[in-house]
């Protein structure tokens, strides 16, 4: 089972202000992270570490006026000596979103701003950038446009010497490109990939994670299979993006986890997975998967480490899923890569169920079709853990019974195991008795495959009260789930009915 990539654009703005201002926005970065893996929606999130010169103005909750905002562009149109002040205060004004509407409609506001982001005075530069940045952090895909005039010069100075400019370059970039095709066809025909790849070679990690977001979002959009992952690849920027899936880099993990979305769009868009595998990608997401899990368990993981895991979760389930190449490498670290699956479940199942339900689908895509990774798991004993989770809803209930279905399709010999090292019984009647649908469905097709190769089973089933959940089934209002039961009571327990 492939999974896809989603519309999961956001784009990055700079933390600035007091500190009450600067936990906002803190919080904001939360948010938006969640929504980009949980909810699969369009997200903008904050980088870190951009801070200005001089103090900063608190952003008013009221309205700011058309006079107001008006006075400003004036204030820097004109050349006043005050203008790296109303360039401040701008700044903080266009982080709302009327007052952008208002700036933009100025006529040749935007000319006249990016006039002043080429300036030969570098602090007059930072502040017209950091202008722009809040323009591009806008969501109105009408504002990316108006911003187009920009692209070549933000381009250009991503080989300058000032690695925060660079940043700040890149990030406006990534915003830009978050919102509108055209702004990402032009971008590509000024030749953004390839500063892209210099960049994501750059000394300085806050340039190669700002890089690794920019080329994120290009990677999302829906032309990205036709038009910029061949780019990507004849750029040969996967091989850095693989390097980089290192958490003990000193890029640290916030670069990982940048890279790992990039893999993720690439290997989804239905590239040649064999590609992609010579390259390293399925070693290296197998150790960081097992080096995280041993971190957790350890205890020494930082906050965050859940980001990282599941898109390295997802890309590699799917090139199992795509490629048998990519299994006969994983079975090399089989033992260890399950034991870290294990941990990312249980150790999530509360706080993130998004990485969990992750994680199950990959020891699906893993299990599925494979003895080895079938009986790895009963050798580590990790059966018992998944059982519990049967009761749980999201999807992770299913998720667990298509691991036992998995399992059981294997024969007689797994199928003995589940009997008799499992309390997979109960749970099956326990959720013969749910009203999910698919629960249900998916646990009709999982005591089938353990009955019909274990004929002992059914004795024990039907002690355990099988035979009554499946009478009280046959009155489901599914008729599919009633012709599985019906099935099921005929083949194994006719003279057994009441």
């Amino acid at each position: 089972m492939i999974r896809g990539r989603g519309a999961q654009m956001r784009s990055r703005n700079r933390a600035c202000g007091v500190e009450e201002i600067k936990a906002r926005r803190r919080q904001q970065e939360r948010d938006l992270r969640k929504a980009r893996k949980e909810k699969q929606l369009v997200s903008k999130r904050l980088p870190r570490g951009l801070q200005g010169d001089g103090e900063e103005m608190e952003i008013r909750e009221t309205l700011i006026t058309q006079e107001e905002v008006l006075q400003l562009y004036r204030r820097i149109q004109h050349g006043s000596d005050d203008r790296l002040a109303a360039l401040r205060s701008l700044r903080q004004v266009l982080q709302l979103k009327k007052s952008q509407q208002m700036f933009v409609g100025f006529e040749n506001s935007i000319h006249v701003l990016i006039g002043l982001f080429t300036s030969n005075l570098a602090v007059v530069q930072l502040e017209a950038a950091q202008c722009l940045l809040e323009l591009s952090h806008s969501d109105d895909p009408s504002i990316s446009l108006v911003c187009l005039p920009a692209t070549p010069y933000l381009l250009t100075y991503l080989s300058g010497q000032s690695a925060k400019f660079t940043e700040l370059c890149l990030y406006i970039l990534g915003n830009l490109a978050a919102e509108n095709e055209t702004v990402r066809n032009q971008l590509l025909v000024q030749g953004v990939i390839q500063a892209l790849a210099i960049c994501l070679q750059s000394p300085h990690g806050a340039v190669v994670e700002a890089a690794a977001y920019s080329l994120s979002q290009m990677l999302q959009a829906k032309e990205a299979g036709e038009k910029i992952i061949p780019a990507v690849l004849e750029a040969n920027l996967t091989p850095h993006l693989i390097r980089l899936l290192d958490v003990d880099s000193e890029f640290g993990m916030q670069t990982a986890v940048e890279c790992a979305w990039c893999l993720h769009y690439i290997v989804s868009s239905g590239v040649n997975s064999e590609c992609m595998i010579s390259q390293g990608l399925v070693c290296q997401a197998v150790i960081l998967l097992i080096a995280l899990g041993r971190a957790i368990e350890s205890g020494t993981t930082t906050d965050g480490v859940e980001l990282l895991i599941y898109p390295v979760a997802r890309c590699l389930g799917n090139l199992i899923a795509s490629n048998g190449t990519a299994r006969s490498k994983v079975l090399v670290h089989d033992g260890d890569l399950l034991r870290a699956l294990s941990t990312f479940v249980s150790g999530f199942l509360q706080s993130r169920p998004f990485v969990t339900r992750e994680c199950l689908w990959l020891l699906n895509n893993l299990t599925a079709g494979d003895e080895q990774f079938c009986s790895t798991i009963f050798c580590l004993n990790l059966l018992p853990a998944f059982l519990q989770l049967i009761p749980f809803s999201g999807g992770i209930n299913t998720l667990v019974l298509m691991l036992l279905g998995n399992i059981a399709e294997m024969g007689l010999e797994c199928c003995e195991k589940l009997r008799q090292q499992t309390d997979i019984f109960p749970a099956l009647c326990t959720t013969l008795r749910t009203a999910d649908p698919e629960a249900v469905r998916l646990a009709l097709e999982v005591l089938n495959r353990i009955l019909s190769h274990c004929q002992q089973a059914c004795v024990l089933f039907a002690n355990q009260g099988g035979i009554a959940a499946l009478e009280v089934i046959q009155y489901n209002s599914n008729e599919e789930i009633r012709v599985r039961a019906n099935f099921l009571m005929d083949r194994y327990f006719a003279d057994k009915a009441v």
